[in-house]
C-alpha cells in the first residue's frame, strides 16, 4: 500500500498492485485495474517513487525470512485416498 493524498487534501492508502496507468494531465490522475480513477496531489513522479519504495521493501523485507520460521510443507502421502473408476461404456443397441 502506498500512501497519498487526495486532491482535496485527505490522505489515503492505495494497493498500488491494482494501479493500471498513472497519467499527469496536469494533474495526477491514478487509474486501477477495476476501471476507478483517483485524483491526487502527488505528482507522476511521487507516485512512481512511491510505488518502487514498496517493491522494495517488499522485497528487502522476504530476504529477512529465514528458512526455519518459514511453515513447514507437508510431505504427500505414501498412499493415495483415490481410486480408479473404469470408464463408462456405452452399449449401443
Amino acid at each position: 500500500m502506498i500512501s497519498l493524498t487526495r486532491i482535496a487534501g485527505q490522505p489515503f492508502v492505495l494497493n498500488c498492485d491494482l494501479i493500471e496507468r498513472v497519467d499527469s494531465t496536469p494533474d495526477t490522475v491514478i487509474s486501477l485495474v477495476d476501471g476507478k480513477k483517483y485524483v491526487v496531489a502527488e505528482s507522476l513522479d511521487d507516485v512512481v517513487a512511491a510505488v518502487r519504495l514498496f517493491r522494495s521493501e517488499v522485497i528487502a523485507l522476504s530476504n529477512h525470512l529465514r528458512p526455519e520460521s518459514l511453515l513447514p510443507v507437508p510431505e504427500p502421502h505414501e498412499h493415495a485416498h483415490l481410486t480408479a473408476v473404469a470408464p463408462i461404456v456405452s452399449e449401443e443397441r
